[in-house]
């Protein structure tokens, strides 16, 4: 092991470290004057007899665009919401323990997953949102280029130095030196992953085959952190770092990220009007659509919606009626008036098309057996 190495390897270590001391700051501190928290409670929803608390749990993605929206919908309505920022997977879990009254996910229920969830769970779009390849290049500060050859390549391990060919091509002017990629990808189960294992299942036949795409995957090479915040802090604190995280954090956070050339060759720049674009699609009646790989000419080919889930009775485990009523509400509101607050915190809101999809999946939903809400609730 030569020094360069050996002092990559020390980084990295020093990294880890530091991430999990982030984590917890991060856990202990919230979102800032907001009635969401990611600690949560050990309280189920089933036993919380406070039916104006709402407990949710599920996505890192949506994490800075929900601790809005709940702290605004508190103000004007009086519920508190406590949402778990815990991952897709974890929200997911938590729904099917009916431990939470909602959850929330950026990948859709697999059949599998659908099945073991033992009633009918419906899935209303909260918003759209970029994933961007975020990079830290001591002395780089220009925007990099990258192909989906190039993305594929380096989460394969096929590409491992900055100065490889296939990067300096697309990248003139760019003084790119022969420094170790060290690669970051989530170790939980994730919605943000899902987004990007299924944009690379598109792009690259090998990933496909070798890798797959899902919420969690066998990582060929790279280092695990929990949370889009994990990943920002390895990316950050891990030079000739490079990983996959949400548009918001990226921004929050002052970090670096590419423009990725998409299905038609433009580079595109990730943001909210190159992901409206990709969003810019007929929804199916129960909304679950992929958005990777976008046809659209500007485009941002790395987006996904990210969901809440209920269950379609809410009649269960003890449950009121004004419980029901009081998480309809909520969501009714996130897909209308919280709409106002996404394009500040960098999100696309739904297009009209994907708010009736929407409107009509919260119709849909029913306590013993009867609608909740009303035909028309705007």
């Amino acid at each position: 092991m030569n020094s360069k190495q050996l002092k990559l390897k020390i980084l990295i270590v020093v990294a880890i470290l530091l991430s999990g001391i982030s984590l917890l700051m991060l856990s202990c501190n919230g979102g800032s004057g907001s009635n969401s928290t990611k600690s949560g409670s050990n309280t189920s929803a089933s036993s919380n007899n406070d039916d104006n608390t709402l407990l949710g749990a599920g996505s890192t993605f949506v994490y800075p665009l929900f601790s809005k929206l709940f702290y605004v919908y508190n103000q004007q309505a009086g519920i508190k919401i406590n949402y778990q920022s815990i991952g897709s997977g974890g929200g997911i879990l938590q729904l099917k323990n009916k431990t939470v009254d909602f959850g929330d996910s950026d990948a859709p229920l697999t059949d599998e997953q659908t099945k073991s969830m033992g009633a009918d769970v419906l899935h209303i779009p909260m918003c759209s949102g970029a994933v961007v390849i975020s990079y830290n290049i001591p002395g780089v500060t220009d925007t990099l280029k990258l192909t989906p050859d190039v993305i594929a390549g380096i989460y394969l391990g096929q590409i491992t130095k900055w100065n490889d060919p296939k990067i300096t091509s697309i990248n003139p002017g760019v003084q790119l030196r022969a420094m170790l990629i060290a690669v970051a990808h989530r170790s939980d189960g994730s919605g943000t992953t899902n987004i990007f294992t299924d944009y690379l299942s598109k792009i690259s036949s090998e990933w496909q085959s070798k890798v797959g795409k899902g919420t969690a995957v066998n990582w060929p090479v790279g280092l695990g952190g929990k949370g889009n915040e994990g990943v920002s802090g390895l990316i950050k604190q891990t030079p000739g770092g490079i990983g996959y995280i949400e548009l918001a954090y990226a921004i929050q956070n002052k970090m670096l990220f590419a423009k990725i050339e998409n299905k038609s060759g433009n580079y595109i720049t990730p943001s909210i009007a190159s992901t409206s674009a990709a969003g810019n699609v007929q929804l199916p009646a129960d909304s679950k659509v992929s958005l990777t790989n976008t046809d659209a000419a500007n485009g941002y080919p790395i987006s996904g919606f990210t969901w809440a889930l209920i269950y379609k009775e809410q009649d269960y485990n003890n449950r009121s009626e004004k419980r029901a009523e009081n998480l309809l509400n909520l969501l009714w509101w996130n897909i209308h008036q919280g709409q106002q607050y996404c394009p500040g915190l960098y999100y696309a809101p739904l297009s009209p098309e994907a708010t009736t999809v929407a409107e009509n999946i919260l119709r849909s939903a029913t306590y013993n057996g009867r609608p909740i809400l009303p035909g028309n609730n705007k």
